[in-house]
């Protein structure tokens, strides 16, 4: 899979580079932790870039992960088409750095990107981003070696997540401090005093990093867990919808340029989303094979089948639930814990651009609602989806 070359876009104002510097150290950690060699100079540069001409073809970009879905098969099953959109072949990225860079620069108009990273595009470096409808709910695990059977085995090792303002790292901390284990950064794991060092590491790299022993186990996103177990070098020892229920991870975020200036096209693309995930809700076998049949995600085909059409038990003894689930709304509650749980989340790194966010601003500042919401009323309503009537909901953190 290669990675397009692209003609630059003109923005509709440029950031300012000496308010960006400012930010230090918070967007350095943000970006340079999710999985690829970036510093901050490399986000100014992206963010200050000048551009070119504007092309009516929109672009999308992703990483192989199975959160990306709805923008995938919205392509590959024709959604797009039957809006009427101009839509690309999506571009497959190796890291969340190089997503970003591409987006910023706007060699791609829209992204699935993990949500917490969306918040600190909007309020490290003031990029014009908005996110407009959620990829899913779920679809994260932790993976361990297998001889591990117990989370407090841990203790005195090394635990790979794919970048420290990722939902996977939020919720793996919250199950450690569970269990009485401490995480740290940059400090050598000791058993005696039950801390486990987290490291980030590109997801493409943790199922032999798990195989060699170099780590005793990683939470990430599918099919990697499914392609570990499929391997037979980890096995499944929790899902982190067993910590979050119904979580988000990625959202699709776009530039508030592209609402401005063709919200019809932004409302075109949910709508296209939105049937998408009713479409997979409905036949997720035969998403699965679109996914890898048309080679949007390159890891085996069993381990993508089994990543979005396997089920595990209910933790409260209900029926059993998908790995994987597929919802768009942005419900404020959610956008509101997410930020207080950032600011218990240790990261490797500057933490003061979360001191003065205040929660419910970060929904309102962040989130356009207004598309996902005609969506959702175009293909059936909230009970279509599987969402609650009042768009309403309280966090449950179950661990």
């Amino acid at each position: 899979m290669q990675v397009h070359e692209f003609r630059s876009r003109a923005p509709r104002a440029v950031l300012d580079r000496r308010s960006l510097l400012r930010a230090g150290g918070a967007l350095a950690v943000g970006a340079g932790a999710l999985g690829g060699a970036v510093t901050l100079g490399n986000l100014v540069s992206a963010a200050t870039a000048p551009r070119g001409v504007e092309t009516e073809e929109l672009r999308i970009g992703y990483l192989p992960i199975t959160d990306a879905a709805p923008l995938l098969v919205a392509h590959g099953d024709g959604y797009f088409e039957r809006q009427k959109l101009i839509v690309g072949r999506p571009v497959l990225f190796r890291s969340w750095s190089s997503l970003m860079e591409a987006f910023l620069t706007r060699q791609v108009d829209l992204i699935h990107l993990l949500m917490p990273s969306a918040v600190q595009l909007r309020y490290v470096i003031g990029a014009d981003v908005k996110m407009v409808s959620w990829n899913h709910t779920g679809g994260g695990a932790v993976t361990v070696a297998p001889q591990i059977t117990d989370i407090t085995e841990l203790a005195g090792t090394q635990v790979a997540i794919p970048g420290w303002w990722s939902i996977h790292n939020m919720l793996l901390q919250r199950v450690l401090r569970a269990h009485g284990l401490t995480p740290v950064a940059r400090k050598a794991p000791s058993r005696k005093d039950g801390t486990v060092e987290l490291v980030v590491m590109g997801p493409s790299d943790m199922i032999p990093a798990l195989a060699t022993g170099s780590i005793s186990a990683f939470t990430v996103a599918d099919p990697f867990n499914a392609g570990a177990v499929a391997k037979g070098v980890g096995s499944l020892h929790m899902l982190l919808d067993e910590v979050w229920r119904d979580h988000a991870c990625c959202v699709t975020v776009v530039h508030e340029e592209l609402i401005d200036s063709r919200p019809d096209t932004v409302q075109a693309l949910i709508d296209s989303s939105v049937a998408a995930q009713l479409g997979i809700r409905a036949d997720r076998t035969a998403a699965a094979e679109i996914l890898s049949g048309k080679g949007y995600l390159p890891q085996p085909p069993a381990a993508v089948e089994v990543a979005m059409s396997g089920t595990v038990p209910d933790p409260t003894g209900g029926p059993e639930r998908p790995r994987i689930d597929f919802h768009p709304y942005p419900f404020p509650s959610f956008t509101e814990e997410l930020v207080r749980q950032m600011r218990r989340t240790v990261v490797d790194g500057e933490t003061r651009f979360l001191d003065g966010l205040d929660p419910s601003t970060v929904h309102r500042e962040l989130v356009d609602d207004r598309f996902v919401r005609a969506a959702i009323e175009r293909h059936g309503g909230p009970a279509a989806l599987g969402l609650p009537a009042s768009l309403t909901r309280h966090e449950r953190l179950l661990s």
